[in-house]
């Protein structure tokens, strides 16, 4: 199992609850959940059981029915699964536990007993049709799990000394030199084209080839288009995810659905975009009307960009009309060679990092009076009281217009101006220019 951060958060749940909450760890298909779970189940606990609600039998999804009697339930577990339970020390884990909304509903009941702990994994937890008619335990804490970040990719590949190295550098705020930001701007790529999908990770690693790694992340996108038409057979929910490369091409200021979905209703467009996002596989971006430190209170949910969970399988979609994506793509891809306007992966990878560490995605679009010129700022970070305005550039390009237009206009919001870029690190007046493997110190 490749090492992940959520193991150390794991820990922290089972010694501060001490059996008081069930932890639902809810992601995207294919992101790990299962495997760190169970390997935390195994390494922490005396003995657990794991209940795959995909697979389990009837016999085990009927003993969530009728929960009166949970000393028969704990029996018959211990039977079917061959494993002895221990009071206070074994785990039980209900894995796709969306599958079982019953099981889910249990929880209440199973925490206040108190014997054992549990954990539950899934995704597509909120879709509407896994909560029908079940109550929702409050007793149940959540913790979203993403793909592997660049610091668990370096991991896998080996390489624990790079991320240490580049936070000290950043807080000195120090160049590296151009070799050296060559070489890194090289690594991040990697980690951009083959992603943070455990799966395609250890492709790479046992093949070497980019080929096998593309092969991987297409079942994967298979997979959620598979997800997409069992929530929704009228392919809608399809079309929108796969449309997101080329949405994002377009350099607009918002995903524009009527040239996806031609005359779709408003209010049937947020239930889509509300599905999509529960489904862990879309990152979302509002627009935020007033970009101040309480953005979440003035976010447009009619205005926003859609980006994917994983910027690897982003790259795989951005070529999907062909039967598998070259090498050849890949290679002009990892040494900056593709003559294309790629901004919008750029855009991708900082959305990406930026949820991983515990950041909404928030933007800001708005027009020069006098000029009638539009501006973007790609993301607005809350700190403190104020706002981080980033742009965001795919190259060495480091004009910041929509930087300084935006400074103009809000000087006394922001804290910090951040151009997030390929060069190397460095200040530029009041601005920060920052190579975008730098991003995830933000």
């Amino acid at each position: 199992m490749f090492k992940r951060k959520i193991y150390d958060k794991l820990l922290s749940w089972k010694q501060e609850s001490n059996g008081k909450t069930a932890l639902l760890v809810e992601g995207a298909r294919r992101v790990g959940k299962s495997t760190v779970v169970e390997a935390f189940g195994k390494d922490e606990y005396e003995s657990y059981i794991l209940i795959d609600f995909s697979t389990a039998s009837k016999a085990v999804r009927e003993l969530f029915e009728d929960i009166s009697d949970l000393n028969y339930i704990f029996l018959q577990l211990q039977l079917q699964y061959k494993t002895d339970l221990h009071e206070r020390k074994s785990l039980i884990i209900f894995d796709e536990v969306q599958l079982c909304p019953l099981a889910r509903q249990a929880i209440k009941s199973l925490v206040k007993d108190g014997r054992y702990d549990y954990i539950e994994t899934g995704s597509l937890i909120s879709i509407r049709r896994n909560v029908k008619d079940i109550l929702i335990p409050s007793e149940e804490q959540k913790l979203p799990m993403y793909p592997m970040d660049y610091e668990e990719f370096l991991w896998a590949l080996g390489d624990t000394a790079t991320m240490p190295i580049l936070k000290s550098v950043f807080e000195a705020k120090k160049p590296l030199g151009e070799s050296m930001n060559r070489k890194l701007l090289r690594d991040f790529r990697l980690y951009m084209l083959v992603g943070g999908m455990p799966q395609a990770v250890n492709e790479y690693i046992q093949a070497n080839n980019f080929r096998k790694v593309d092969n991987v992340k297409r079942d994967i996108l298979n997979l959620y288009e598979d997800d997409f038409r069992k929530i929704d057979q009228t392919g809608k929910l399809s079309l929108l995810f796969d449309a997101i490369p080329a949405q994002l091409n377009k350099n607009a200021s918002r995903y524009q659905v009527s040239s996806v979905l031609e005359g779709e209703r408003a209010d049937n467009v947020l239930e889509l975009i509300a599905e999509l996002k529960d489904s862990r596989t879309v990152l979302v971006s509002y627009h935020s009307n007033d970009p101040n430190a309480g953005m979440a209170n003035y976010k447009d949910l009619a205005r926003f960009k859609l980006f994917l969970c994983d910027t690897g399988l982003f790259t795989t979609l951005m070529f999907k009309d062909k039967e598998f994506t070259e090498n050849l793509i890949y290679e002009k891809l990892l040494n900056d060679k593709l003559n294309a306007n790629l901004g919008y992966l750029y855009e991708n990878v900082v959305a990406q990092v930026l949820t991983a560490n515990g950041n909404g995605l928030f933007y800001h679009t708005f027009m020069n009076k006098s000029s009638k010129h539009n501006y973007e700022i790609d993301f607005l970070l809350a700190r403190k009281n104020k706002v981080c305005p980033l742009e965001v550039k795919s190259s060495g390009y480091n004009r910041h217009a929509s930087l300084d237009a935006f400074a103009k206009k809000y000087s006394d919001r922001i804290l910090q101006k951040y151009l997030i870029y390929t060069k190397d690190l460095k200040k530029e007046e009041d601005i920060t220019c920052l190579p975008v493997y730098m991003t995830c110190f933000l």
